[in-house]
């Protein structure tokens, strides 16, 4: 779920510095949102947090506190895979891609009701 973009991932146990992490936080951030205004506006949704701040984070300049942290995961998939990651939870991704497996099939499943409900109307 993290992007593999070719940067480096400290691994669980090693120092991270403040800039480091923003500078990760950064990279998922764009990954999964870009970098236009409307992903700041997102940003500032998830965490309430100024429009500075979120536009700092989007380009990697600091990390944020720990509740806009938390706020930031809840809301994008990049930045909690990247905390697993640093955390040495790595298992919790497969558990993370299991779960969005099972949603589209039941949305598939869904739509699959649907369409055979309207061929038997249709053919009434």
């Amino acid at each position: 779920m993290f992007p593999n973009s070719g940067n480096r991932v400290p691994k669980a146990g090693e120092h991270l510095s403040d800039a480091e992490l923003g500078r990760l936080l950064g990279v998922a951030l764009r990954e999964e949102l870009g970098a236009s205004a409307r992903a700041t506006k997102t940003i500032m949704r998830w965490t309430g947090a100024c429009d500075r701040s979120a536009r700092n984070w989007m380009h990697g300049d600091g990390a944020p506190s720990g509740a806009h942290l938390i706020g930031l995961a809840r809301g994008s998939d990049h930045v909690m895979a990247m905390l697993l990651e640093l955390t040495g939870h790595t298992e919790f991704l497969v558990a993370a891609d299991i779960h969005a497996v099972e949603v589209a099939l039941a949305r598939a499943m869904g739509v699959i009701e649907t369409l055979k409900r309207q061929r038997l109307k249709s053919s009434d």
